[in-house]
């Protein structure tokens, strides 16, 4: 989908990090429409903000009187963008499936950044849980590539909104994990399936994503098996 006069555009309001935004910023890019992403001061500006925190995604002239739509919450974020640029199928079932996902991977990432914030012993000691749920998302999506025939896409022939989560989830676990915890790294990567690799590798060989992959830089090596 390439952005006319007819698209709006949009501004993506978040930190300059990877963190819950990531996802959004794979659906703009891939949807060609136009968009910005604005790093507001913080917290001078948390009371301007719909809930209070970020992301926040205001879409110009959007609403049904021609105000700007303004939605927050990542998870409603995605959701809005992946359906407006049918990055999911039109089938209710078949999004619910690649929604439920999304869903188990941010509680993946809520239990990483959990294991990220404790002390050394702590950490050792709440390990367990963060690895089974991490052994349980990496099951699930190896499991459903295979399904798949390996070709490198969750469902079907080409890029969803799946597919970009997926890819998301995986970027902030590795990206965080070898910025912040040396420990926990060889760990993460560990966990990582040939089939979750050559997902990482085509999602970022995928054209509508080259501008993204261009800007952001590849992570794929940082995926690899030490």
């Amino acid at each position: 989908m390439t952005a006319d006069n007819a698209t709006p555009s949009y501004v993506l309001r978040y930190f300059d990090l990877i963190g819950l935004a990531e996802t959004s910023r794979m659906l703009l890019t891939a949807a060609k429409v136009e968009w910005t992403e604005e790093h507001p001061e913080w917290p001078q500006e948390k009371p301007n903000q719909p809930f209070g925190h970020l992301p926040v995604l205001v879409e110009k002239n959007g609403a049904d009187d021609g105000s700007d739509f303004i939605l927050s919450e990542s998870g409603s974020i995605e959701r809005y963008l992946a359906r407006t640029f049918k990055f999911v199928p039109t089938d209710l079932k078949e999004i619910a499936r690649q929604e439920q996902l999304r869903d188990q991977q941010f509680d993946v990432s809520a239990a990483f950044f959990n294991q990220l914030a404790m002390v050394d012993e702590a950490k050792r000691e709440k390990r367990g849980e963060f690895d089974v749920m991490l052994d349980k998302i990496v099951e699930i999506h190896t499991t459903l590539l295979r399904k798949n025939g390996d070709c490198g896409y969750l469902f079907g022939e080409e890029l969803s909104y799946a597919d970009m989560s997926a890819y998301a989830l995986y970027k902030q676990l590795i990206m965080y994990a070898v910025e912040f915890d040396a420990d926990i790294a060889p760990f993460v990567k560990d966990k990582i399936t040939p089939e979750i690799l050559n997902l990482i590798r085509t999602v970022e060989s995928d054209p509508l994503l080259w501008e993204h992959i261009e800007k952001k830089g590849s992570f794929l090596v940082h995926a690899l098996p030490e």
